[in-house]
């Protein structure tokens, strides 16, 4: 009697530990969702002040490859914009331009965790990490002309429509090269809770419609009443503020060009863990 009962508890611990290590849960990503903020940086705000953040959100899947690396995948629509009333530098503020865009953005990226990252593990539930990626965006300035939303590239406001020294419209299609730095903590076995601030940089210098030289009023045509085209009126804007002081003579610096455009994200993030059970190794 006593042999069987020993018997009976063997076998049982045995179902146990096996049970035991056929739900040990290894983590194979990640799907979530972030919202946070945007900002822009470029001709218009040439001094990266972050002042005037603007909503952004985003919708990713993460594959994970071990316990350290990543690869990502994620989508994002921000709003970004500027103006030279925010500037502190006198000839930015007489210049009296602004600008605002959406963002749709597409992108690849690399993730590290600096350490070893397990849900569900408290001794592994915690990781700063660094990310790098490549993606395409677009985006379409616009500014407002006595409170009607006028969009900006088909005005070619630095002469592109008329091919002004070659000038071409800008593609409104660009490429960014995301990188940034987050951390990530574990709540519970089936979600993560993040917080990421990632640059990017980008290859166009027209986010803002502002890049070269002004070519003077007198290249735009004029309406039928004679008086100055939408485009003519929003390609230099300083006589709003001083008609006696107008900036848009041709030749002179509206933009700097060596400089491309960039923006920022700086984001919140919950995501729920995809992952399969199996039994652990011996080790």
């Amino acid at each position: 009697m006593k042999m069987k009962f020993l018997v009976i508890l063997f076998f049982t611990a045995l179902a146990y530990h096996a049970g035991a290590q056929r739900y040990d849960y290894v983590q194979q990503g990640e799907f979530g969702i972030t919202a946070g903020a945007a900002h822009y940086f470029g001709d218009l705000n040439t001094r990266a002040a972050i002042n005037r953040p603007k909503p952004a959100l985003g919708i990713f899947f993460r594959k994970q490859f071990g316990n350290y690396i990543g690869l990502r995948v994620n989508a994002h629509y921000a709003q970004i914009g500027y103006s030279d009333v925010y500037s502190k530098n006198d000839y930015q503020k007489t210049r009296n331009l602004s600008f605002n865009s959406n963002i749709w953005e597409l992108a690849i990226q690399g993730d590290f965790n600096f350490f070893k990252f397990i849900p569900g593990d408290p001794d592994h539930m915690f990781t700063p990490y660094v990310t790098l990626g490549f993606g395409v965006f677009t985006y379409d300035p616009y500014a407002y002309l006595d409170g009607k939303k006028e969009f900006l590239r088909p005005l070619g406001t630095e002469g592109q429509v008329i091919g002004y020294k070659g000038r071409s419209p800008y593609n409104t299609m660009a490429f960014c090269v995301p990188v940034g730095v987050g951390v990530k903590y574990n709540i519970s076995d089936k979600m993560n809770l993040s917080f990421e601030i990632s640059q990017r940089l980008t290859n166009t210098d027209y986010i803002d419609d502002v890049s070269t030289t002004y070519i003077g009023a007198g290249k735009f045509q004029t309406l039928a009443n004679g008086l100055p085209s939408t485009a003519g009126l929003l390609q230099d804007r300083s006589y709003e503020l001083d008609p006696n002081n107008v900036l848009g003579v041709e030749g002179r610096q509206r933009g700097w060009s060596k400089q491309k455009d960039q923006y920022i994200f700086a984001e919140l993030g919950l995501s729920i863990n995809i992952g399969t059970y199996r039994c652990p190794s011996a080790n």
